[in-house]
C-alpha cells in the first residue's frame, strides 16, 4: 500500500528542518511540469520563480498580479509533495498594513516558506530606507505569526541587484531583517568567498540562502564551506530551457535546420513522468 501525501503541515516542518545543519539546494521550477520533474530526482525542496512564472505566461518579470501570482503558488503547492518556497517580491504592496494582508493569502496556499524583498521599483529610490523596509519585514512577520502556520520568512537585501553593491549596507539591512523576524536571510547577488563568508558571518546563527545564476560560480561543496545553508538558482533553469528553445527556433527559421532538436527530451520519458 501507497503511503498518503504529506500534509502541509508535514512539508512545513521538514522545510524549517532542512534549515537547521548543512546546505541543501532549492531549485527553481516556473510551473507544474518543471517543478514534478524536479522533485521526481529527489530535491528536497523547492521554490517559485518570479521571473520564470512570468516568463511562462509571456509576461515581463513583475508584471503578474498578485492573484496570478497566488494561483501559481496554490498549483505548485498542492502538485509537490516537497516543501515550497514563494519568491513573493515585495509582497505586492507598499504599506505594512497590505504587505500584511497579502502574506496572509499566500500562507492560506500552502507554500512553506516565502521572501520578502526590499526593493521598490523606483529607479530614481531603488531601495526602501532601512525604517521602511524594516517595517514592512515585521509585518510579514506579525501576518504569518497571527495565522499560526509555521511558515519560513526570507528577508532579501536586493542592494547588488538594484546598482548599490555595497556590502556594508547590504549586511546592515540583513542584520536589521533578522532582528525584525526573519528565519532566513538573502542577499542576490553577491558571489565571491569574501562577500558570501562576511554576510554568513553578519548574520549568524540564522541560515543564508545564495543565488547561483551563472555557470563558472562555486561548486555546492565550496558553498557549504563559507557556511551557507541554502542554495537557489531563480530564474536561470527557465532561461535554460528558454536558450535551448530560442536557439532552435531561430536556426530552423534562418538556416532551415533542425540541429537544435538534437537535445531534445524523449517523448516517453516525459510521458512517463507525468503518467
Amino acid at each position: 500500500m501507497s503511503s498518503s501525501p504529506p500534509s502541509v503541515a508535514d512539508k512545513r516542518a521538514t522545510f524549517r528542518q532542512l534549515h537547521q545543519s548543512g546546505c541543501f539546494l532549492l531549485p527553481n521550477p516556473w510551473d507544474l511540469g518543471s517543478a514534478r520533474y524536479l522533485q521526481s530526482l529527489g530535491f528536497k525542496a523547492l521554490a517559485t520563480t518570479s521571473s520564470g512564472f512570468a516568463w511562462s505566461i509571456a509576461r515581463a518579470d513583475g508584471a503578474p498580479s498578485r492573484d496570478a501570482v497566488l494561483a501559481h503558488l496554490r498549483d505548485l503547492s498542492t502538485a509537490s509533495e516537497v516543501p515550497v518556497n514563494a519568491d513573493f517580491q515585495g509582497g505586492f504592496a507598499h504599506e505594512p498594513d497590505r504587505i500584511a494582508q497579502s502574506v496572509r493569502l499566500a500562507v492560506d496556499t500552502g507554500i512553506a516558506g516565502l521572501s520578502i524583498e526590499d526593493s521598490t521599483g523606483d529607479a530614481a529610490q531603488p531601495l526602501y530606507d532601512l525604517d521602511s523596509a524594516v517595517a514592512r519585514l515585521r509585518a510579514a512577520r506579525r501576518a504569518i505569526d497571527q495565522t499560526g502556520m509555521d511558515v519560513l520568512l526570507v528577508g532579501r537585501a536586493e542592494c547588488f541587484l538594484v546598482g548599490r553593491p555595497d556590502i556594508e549596507e547590504t549586511m546592515t539591512r540583513l542584520q536589521a531583517y533578522a532582528s525584525a523576524g526573519a528565519d532566513c536571510l538573502y542577499a542576490p547577488g553577491i558571489s565571491s568567498r569574501e562577500h558570501i563568508a562576511a554576510v554568513v558571518a553578519a548574520v549568524a546563527p540564522k541560515p543564508v540562502n545564495l543565488l547561483v545564476s551563472r555557470a563558472g560560480a562555486l561548486t555546492v561543496a565550496q558553498i557549504a564551506e563559507l557556511g551557507v545553508r541554502r542554495i537557489s538558482v531563480g530564474g536561470a533553469l527557465a532561461r535554460v530551457a528558454w536558450g535551448a528553445f530560442m536557439r532552435a527556433a531561430q536556426l530552423m527559421l534562418e538556416q532551415g535546420r533542425f540541429d537544435g532538436l538534437a537535445d531534445a527530451a524523449s517523448g516517453q520519458a516525459l510521458d512517463a513522468l507525468f503518467a
